[in-house]
């Protein structure tokens, strides 16, 4: 059990002025580079960045501080938007911050507009003058893609027993009340929503893609478990 006196210490830090102060100058910082993206504006950039700074963005890339500030370029004509940054998680030891922001993008795309939502872990060093970032992962927010409606009696073409290609484990589809349920045996039955006529998803459970396959004739043999591009075959069996 912790002592009244470390108590008191935890709740002093985490009220202690000079973290919320640190909370706040971090995330104007952040602010501050997303707002220079658009203009391609590298001065805070140049500003915030430590010289040996470790970047990975959302697209699996990695690169320095030099890589990062060659990204930063004007928008070109017909496109534009704005990010805005939201802090959700922050701790301080020392002269190290580690702070997680969650950067709501809205991108005006010729005459469209889309949203997306990125996961940014930061971690800072607080140098003479200022903090400075020496490393930073972007990880993009996935959602549910739009879903279509399809008719039970196009629904019922998947109803069946699947199975892994040579394997034991087996998987039941079914329509009820109009919806193509799914699950393994003993396990929690689920709703597919179609994406498309043939590839469906589970609300939630976006990172994968159930793609049925069908032979010569229409009929369908089977369903490929995508998730990511690694596939799993489940043969129709029943």
């Amino acid at each position: 059990m912790k002592s009244i006196f470390a108590i008191a210490m935890l709740v002093t830090t985490i009220a202690s002025p000079a973290l919320a102060d640190d909370r706040a100058l971090l995330t104007r910082h952040m602010q501050d580079m997303a707002d220079a993206l658009v203009p391609g504006d590298v001065t805070p950039w140049n500003k915030y960045l430590d010289p040996d700074v470790i970047y990975a963005d959302e697209n699996g890339d990695f690169t320095n501080k030099a890589g990062m500030i060659k990204q930063v370029q004007p928008m070109p004509k017909g496109l534009g938007g704005e990010i805005k940054v939201e802090l959700l998680s922050y701790h301080e030891e020392g002269d190290t911050a580690v702070a997680l922001f969650r950067q709501h993008e809205t991108e005006h795309y010729y005459g469209q507009t889309i949203h997306a939502s990125y996961l940014t872990s930061t971690t800072w060093k607080k140098r003479k003058d200022d903090w400075q970032m020496i490393a930073t992962g972007t990880l993009a927010e996935r959602t549910d893609p739009p879903a279509i409606t399809l008719p039970a009696a196009a629904l019922q073409k998947f109803t069946g027993t699947y199975r892994l290609k040579d394997s034991d484990p087996t998987y039941a589809l079914a329509v009820t009340d109009g919806k193509l349920m799914g699950g393994r045996p003993g396990r929690k039955v689920s709703e597919w929503k179609a994406e498309t006529r043939d590839v469906f998803f589970i609300p939630g459970d976006n990172r994968i893609r159930k793609i049925f396959q069908y032979d010569a004739s229409g009929k369908v043999t089977g369903f490929i478990e995508r998730r990511e591009s690694w596939d799993l075959v489940w043969e129709k069996v029943g």
